[in-house]
């Protein structure tokens, strides 16, 4: 027999079923999966956020969203990332 379907103020038809709670849990694993793939394929993705967040705490800037939008618009930037690259490669 199945469970009511109900949340803390009675009947709530957006609980989810059994079958729709592991096929969620599925595509969240999945997804993840997916992910880490991608973030190991792109290591420029890290280094833009660690670089990012390595300016960020040294200036500690009163502004953070004009800071972010200043550093990724630089034009530098992708030209320092790739010189992290070619440096992280030559290291291994």
């Amino acid at each position: 027999m199945e469970s009511p379907r109900h949340g803390l103020l009675g009947p709530d038809p957006g609980v989810l079923s059994p079958e729709q709670v592991e096929k969620l849990r599925d595509f969240k694993i999945q997804t993840r999966i997916a992910n880490e793939k991608y973030l190991r394929n792109h290591k420029e993705v890290e280094l833009l956020i660690s670089g990012f967040f390595r300016e960020m705490f040294l200036k500690r800037p009163d502004n953070i969203q004009e800071f972010a939008a200043d550093y990724f618009t630089d034009p530098r930037l992708p030209n320092k990332i790739r010189m992290q690259l070619i440096k992280e490669k030559k290291a291994t």
